[in-house]
């Protein structure tokens, strides 16, 4: 039965009224509460897997009767594998340090004033997202390390698997003493329901979404409360006339293919004219092992020209597919400005052994993440030493790049005095 439009405020101000109530516990936490309880997360997630699995195996089934695209199939699926993965950032996030409480400036003014800066939770934090059930227990780890309550509102796609894994987690937090209300899942699935947190300013101090473009537009055009912008990912590798080809194969075989519904995986292959003959056939007898679709602008055609020719959109398009568009440039400064024209700043990379040209490239494209001679797919908080992430920030304030720990803080002036009045 459809909730009327009371009823889904109630129930919304009901969570949000919780989550309040949450984060003034939560900041009351040590370290040592706070890493013992994530330790304890991870050992039942992996303890507790056959019901998370069993419940991501119907949204499996039901993605597959609807037709759901196999990239964001894969997105949606759990393994014994996965799990152990989420049970591991959870590990790495309690091994990190807690950076609330950090003291960041600390100044005395002439009249004796002693000021510090210090870190602080956000306090409430929001999350929606789609088909990333993962998502659920990397936001739990980080915002519970940090201090902040947190409620997620995950898509119907994800809907068992979401539930089962939050089960696991609230039951966790309540057999360790912790108010299972740092963390709340949304469990009404409609589009009222997801127009109405946007709105919940009141209760909710940060907005997060994770997902498709359509959804993060939404969000960023809709939202009463504060957004960070986790953008989609229109990633390209930029092949050097000075590149190492064997090196060069390597890097987008591994961008593109390793694993195709992420937002870190190559979707656009920029190529100097002059290493064309010498490269585009062993790449293309590469990614043939996959069954990649090339599409190729006129540069590319005359050397591969069995392919499909690429368009405008094409070069603008994130795939999340077993697809590659291909463009021929001249140069590092044209190659560039072609990525700067089509990116979503996320992530870029060169294959090149010129440093004057890789770092050209470092210093004028502009994404979160710029890398010289490695994959894409290394834009990940667990493999920049986050333990894990709550997102790819492709915006410019707050945050920017993967969000791990304290990109989840903000910061208050203390500021103690002897007795100090203003004139």
């Amino acid at each position: 039965m459809e909730r009327t439009e009371q009823e889904i405020k109630t129930y919304l101000e009901t969570l949000g009224k919780q989550a309040c109530a949450a984060k003034y516990v939560l900041q009351k936490l040590d370290r040592e509460q706070k890493d013992r309880a994530l330790r304890k997360a991870a050992e039942q997630l992996v303890e507790r897997q056959e019901e998370i699995l069993s419940a991501n195996q119907e949204d499996i089934q039901n993605g597959e009767k609807s037709g759901m695209n196999p990239g964001l199939l894969d997105r949606l699926r759990l393994t014994p594998q996965r799990i152990a993965g989420m049970a591991e950032g959870l590990r790495q996030v309690a091994q990190l340090p807690d950076p609330t409480g950090e003291i960041l400036e600390e100044t005395v003014r002439p009249n004796g004033l002693r000021i510090q800066k210090c870190r602080v939770p956000m306090g409430v934090i929001g999350i929606i997202y789609e088909s990333r059930p993962n998502v659920t227990a990397d936001a739990f780890a980080l915002c519970f390390k940090t201090g902040n309550a947190v409620i997620l509102k995950g898509g119907s796609d994800a809907l068992r698997s979401n539930l089962a894994i939050v089960k696991v987690l609230r039951d966790t937090l309540e057999n360790c003493g912790v108010t299972p209300d740092a963390l709340q899942l949304i469990e009404a699935v409609n589009r009222k329901v997801t127009a109405e947190f946007m709105r919940l300013k009141e209760y909710v101090d940060l907005l997060i979404p994770r997902g498709g473009a359509g959804l993060i537009r939404s969000v960023v055009e809709n939202s009463t409360i504060p957004v960070i912008e986790t953008g989609t990912g229109n990633c390209h590798v930029y092949v050097d006339k000075a590149a190492d080809l064997d090196m060069a194969v390597k890097i987008v075989f591994n961008a593109k293919t390793q694993r195709i519904s992420v937002c870190n995986a190559c979707e656009s292959l920029v190529v100097h004219r002059d290493v064309r003959e010498a490269f585009l056939p062993r790449l293309k007898s590469a990614l043939d092992e996959k069954h990649v679709e090339l599409r190729g602008d006129e540069g590319i055609l005359e050397i591969l020209p069995d392919i499909a020719g690429a368009t405008e959109e094409d070069f603008g398009t994130e795939y999340l597919d077993y697809i590659l568009s291909l463009k021929t440039v001249d140069s590092v400064e044209e190659a560039v400005e072609h990525i700067n024209r089509y990116n979503t700043g996320h992530s870029e990379t060169i294959v090149t052994e010129d440093p004057g040209a890789a770092e050209y490239f470092l210093n004028n494209v502009d994404a979160a993440c710029v890398y010289v001679n490695a994959s894409t797919r290394f834009t990940d908080g667990f493999e920049f030493g986050f333990g894990a992430e709550i997102g790819i920030s492709t915006q410019k304030l707050h945050a920017r790049g993967p969000m791990g720990l304290r990109e989840l803080t903000s910061y208050k002036y203390k500021i103690y005095g002897t007795g100090q009045v203003r004139n």
